[in-house]
Parts: C-alpha cells; sequence; structure tokens
C-alpha cells in the first residue's frame, strides 16, 4: 500500500512538473516580442493638418481596463482581486468613459489600459467602443503594450490578455510608430509582463515644415525604479531630438511618477503595503520643455480597497500629466473630478496653441 501510494504520488509530481515545463516552452514560443520600432496602423480619414496659433485640447485618461472602477481594487496594489467587476460592469464602465470623453470636447486623446481581447475584461473590444466616441472625421492608432496568451498568477489567474495605448485625434497624421521601450524585467517573469512601448504620431502644422509629434505613454509601474529611470531617459532623448528638428512635442499619459517641478504635498505618500509612485526628475528633459500637472485634484487612488468618496485616510497619486516643448504656448491644464467612478484615475485636459 506504501508503495502504491509513493507510485502515485511520484507520477502526480512528474505529471506537474511537465506540465510546467511544457507550460513555460509555450511561453516561450508565444511571446510577444515586438521590433524596437514598429509602424502603427492608423484607421479613419481626418483633415490633413494641425494650425498654429488655435486653441488645441488634449485629454489623457488611463482607463483600467473597465475593470478598476470605484467598486474594484486590485492584487499588485494590496488588494486582492485582477477585476471586482462583472462584464455588464465593465461594459458600463467603458460607456460612461466614452460619454466622459466626448463631453471634455478634445481635439487628441491618450488612453492607457484599453483591452482589445482579454479574460480580465470579458473579451470586449474596448479598443473599438472608444473609437466609435468620435466617429467621423477622426483617425485612431492602438499600440499593444500587454499581449500574453496566458497569464497564470494570482489566483483566479489574470489570463488571456490583448491590451495597449490608443490615440485617438481630430487630424490626420503622417505616419505611427510603436516604439519598444526599456524592459526591466528578465525570463521568465518578462514573458508574462508588459512589453511598455510609445504611440508616436506626427501631424502636419499648417502653414509650416514643422511637425506636431504627439507621444501616448504608460511607463513602468511594478520595477524597482530602474525601469522607469530608463523609459524615462529614452523619452527624454526622443522629445530633445524633434524639438531640436523644430517640431512640437507633446507626450501625456500615466508616467507613474511624480513630477520633481510639481508640489504634490496635498497627497503625501502613506507608505505601509501600498503601492507608491516614482520621482520623475524634470530636469533631465532640459530648459525647452515643461512638465505639468494640476495639482488641485488627484489624477489616481490605491487599489488596495474599493473606493468611498470623503475617505481620508486614501492613498492618492499625481503620475498623470503632460511634458510639451517651449515652442507649445501652455493655456490650462486641468484634471477632471470623476470621483473614480469608472477607472481607478481621473482624466487630464491640456489646452494649448502652437507657438
Amino acid at each position: 500500500m506504501v508503495r502504491t501510494i509513493v507510485k502515485v504520488f511520484g507520477i502526480l509530481i512528474v505529471g506537474i512538473l511537465l506540465s510546467a515545463v511544457a507550460f513555460i516552452g509555450w511561453l516561450s514560443i508565444t511571446e510577444f516580442k515586438p521590433a524596437d520600432t514598429e509602424a502603427v496602423n492608423v484607421e479613419g480619414t481626418a483633415p490633413t493638418s494641425v494650425a498654429k496659433g488655435k486653441p488645441v485640447n488634449v485629454v489623457t485618461w488611463n482607463i483600467g481596463y473597465g475593470g478598476l472602477s470605484k467598486e474594484a481594487d486590485f492584487f499588485m496594489d494590496g488588494g486582492k482581486n485582477v477585476t471586482s467587476v462583472t462584464k455588464e460592469g465593465v461594459q458600463s464602465n467603458v460607456d460612461n468613459i466614452k460619454r466622459t470623453l466626448q463631453s471634455l470636447n478634445p481635439d487628441f486623446v491618450f488612453l492607457q489600459e484599453v483591452d482589445a481581447n482579454s479574460t480580465r475584461s470579458y473579451g470586449i473590444n474596448e479598443e473599438k467602443t472608444l473609437q466609435s466616441a468620435f466617429p467621423h472625421n477622426w483617425t485612431y492608432a492602438f499600440a499593444r503594450n500587454f499581449q500574453v496568451g496566458f497569464v497564470p498568477y494570482p489566483l483566479p489567474p489574470i489570463g488571456h490578455v490583448e491590451s495597449g495605448i490608443q490615440t485617438l485625434a481630430s487630424a490626420q497624421p503622417r505616419e505611427a510608430q510603436r516604439i519598444q521601450l526599456p524592459i526591466p524585467f528578465t525570463w521568465p517573469v518578462s514573458m508574462s509582463n508588459l512589453k511598455r512601448c510609445l504611440l508616436v504620431e506626427r501631424f502636419p502644422v499648417e502653414g509650416s515644415t514643422a511637425e506636431l509629434v504627439m507621444i501616448n505613454l504608460h511607463l513602468e509601474a511594478y520595477d524597482e525604479g530602474e525601469g522607469k529611470a530608463a523609459q524615462t531617459a529614452q523619452l527624454a532623448k526622443l522629445m530633445q531630438q524633434e524639438r531640436a528638428k523644430g517640431n512640437y512635442v507633446i507626450a501625456g499619459g500615466d508616467f507613474n511618477q511624480v513630477f520633481s517641478n510639481v508640489d504634490t504635498s496635498a497627497y503625501p505618500a502613506q507608505g505601509g503595503r501600498l503601492w507608491q509612485a516614482g520621482m520623475l526628475d524634470t530636469s533631465q528633459f532640459g530648459e525647452g520643455f515643461n512638465a505639468v500637472m494640476d495639482t488641485t485634484t488627484p489624477t489616481c487612488r490605491s487599489l488596495d480597497r474599493p473606493y468611498q468618496a470623503g475617505d481620508k485616510n486614501f492613498q492618492f497619486y499625481m503620475i498623470d500629466g503632460f511634458i510639451v516643448s517651449d515652442n507649445v504656448q501652455i493655456t490650462t491644464v486641468k484634471t477632471v473630478d470623476t470621483g473614480f467612478e469608472y477607472t481607478d484615475h481621473n482624466p487630464v485636459k491640456l489646452t494649448v496653441t502652437l507657438k
């Protein structure tokens, strides 16, 4: 009897090990391995150029794949879940995000954490839903930064993921590119992690040989700091090169960092098990750029527990904003307080003119 039990137990162990090896091999074969620079398909047709001297509204919003609304927590931020929201809830969140975007009257929209086909958002094609927010005379570009056949953690697991960053524009870009950012994770973690990138679009400027270079981004969140630093350095280099050409440059998104030139004392870090933002030294961009956030309203909330309005013990962050070249005149930057109703981030609206 003892021999039989040992034999069965041994067979089970071998079976588990072989399954694990086979799974890792499958992840290796199917791993998303983008090139350093790739062309991005642009859908839609819009007016061909951007005018100087006229107001341009740019909105950035991390939509949390429609699954991180006020009732949600998240396991990587001290919570327990991947999503706490039903399929109907995810669809409702995305629909309300679309309506909110329409109400903000943007000319350009930078979105992060947009799912195209993921288990965590029940296979809903959020890319197409949000694209329909502006159906006429707009263009749409989508760059994947998270594509894994099956992410095995936590329990229940994240599962299949196809997600990325999306730019909607009322102008026609000359080209759109996905530019790969440094990856701080090594094998095997890198196989089931994000491959973060920049989505760069170039728009002709009316009456000028210069271009408006729009950069949508979502920088590293869960590294030890070296990933954010390397990705920020690459962003700074690109923006400096474009400014040296005489181009107008606007970068916006979720930096997962506080800008060093912005006073965020109204939302102090609470420490403990809560996720903490990095610090972005804005001086590395040089005197030709301005980094801006609205300090009156937090752009993000902690996901250690569901959100309750008025909870003064909640951890808030200032991590979404814009960096613009000095030939772009900033009129206003405003964080729109949505009460974290549909996602764990608030949208940020920037109004500028091209000098």
